[in-house]
């Protein structure tokens, strides 16, 4: 997957199916969260917002989220938002061989999705 491949994310309006997630049943995601964990090898990037429904009492307690990756060479940062420019949860990913230089996808009514699938 290079950038240009991402930036084919846009065809991703809506969602015809949804996805339950393995390790957090209660979660599910779209068509487009799920091009990307396949595309990139990112089933990871969905684990890990997945399991901190679980885990992570301050994301667990937003309602609306926006999970945002950046990769700094083979380093990244994932942080979770309220939607509101307040950062509620950071998790420090030390190796990535995500191919792009982030992405962002946003978390409701315990669904991951695409912006544009919103």
């Amino acid at each position: 997957m290079t950038d240009k491949t991402l930036t084919q994310l846009r065809q991703f309006t809506g969602s015809e199916h949804w996805f339950r997630h393995a390790l957090n049943p209660a979660v599910t995601f779209t068509d487009g969260a799920k091009y990307v964990a396949d595309e990139a090898g990112a089933y990871w990037l969905l684990d890990e917002i997945a399991l901190a429904q679980i885990g992570v009492p301050a994301v667990r307690a937003e309602a609306f989220q926006v999970w945002i990756l950046k990769v700094d060479g083979s380093r990244a940062t994932l942080t979770c938002g309220d939607g509101n420019d307040a950062t509620v949860y950071t998790k420090e990913i030390p190796f990535t061989d995500f191919p792009a230089p982030g992405i962002t996808l946003w978390f409701t009514d315990k669904v991951i999705l695409l912006p544009s699938e919103y």
